[in-house]
């Protein structure tokens, strides 16, 4: 299967790339495969205002990563974290082939990552607005969890630049 007309405009104009300085959320995700993604979320009043990211990687991954950041930008935190590689999938007019839909995945495990790191922040600042009465189930309410100091998931990135300081 060849991939969909909206998977190589992804790939080929990827929207919201780059580094974002003034992020107050970012997480590196590197995977065995040798692929790496980087995303960067500028967060206010608890909703994304901005969304970027960084990849090393198949075009498929390009366009999984270019299509997230258009999916969750304007999003409030929760509802971000309940993007699905599914819906990134279905976005990308289910034009993945099936051995690379795995994209999907690794562009939310980095999202999600952010989101996580924005939350760790914000929780040492002393922020208490983070809570949220329905948390989800599975894999996601692990992020909640750890901005609550119950589950430990540790941001690359973050360990990346302590080591260079």
């Amino acid at each position: 299967m060849k991939a969909s007309a909206r998977v190589f405009d992804h790939a080929q104009n990827p929207r919201n790339c780059g580094e974002m300085k003034d992020a107050n959320g970012v997480m590196i995700n590197v995977q065995d495969c040798g692929d790496i993604v980087m995303f960067f979320i500028k967060v206010e009043n608890m909703v994304l205002e901005k969304v970027n990211f960084l990849v090393q990687g198949c075009h498929n991954l390009i366009a999984c990563c270019s299509m997230l950041t258009v999916l969750a930008r304007g999003k409030t935190i929760w509802e971000a974290m309940e993007i699905t590689p599914e819906q990134i999938i279905n976005a990308l007019d289910n034009g993945l082939p099936p051995e690379e839909l795995h994209a999907a995945s690794y562009a939310c495990d980095a999202l999600y990552g952010a989101i996580q790191d924005y939350l760790s922040r914000e929780k040492e600042e002393g922020h208490a607005n983070l809570h949220r009465s329905m948390m989800g189930e599975g894999w996601r309410s692990l992020y909640v969890q750890a901005q609550r100091g119950q589950y430990n998931l540790e941001n690359i990135y973050q360990k990346r630049k302590k080591k260079a300081e």
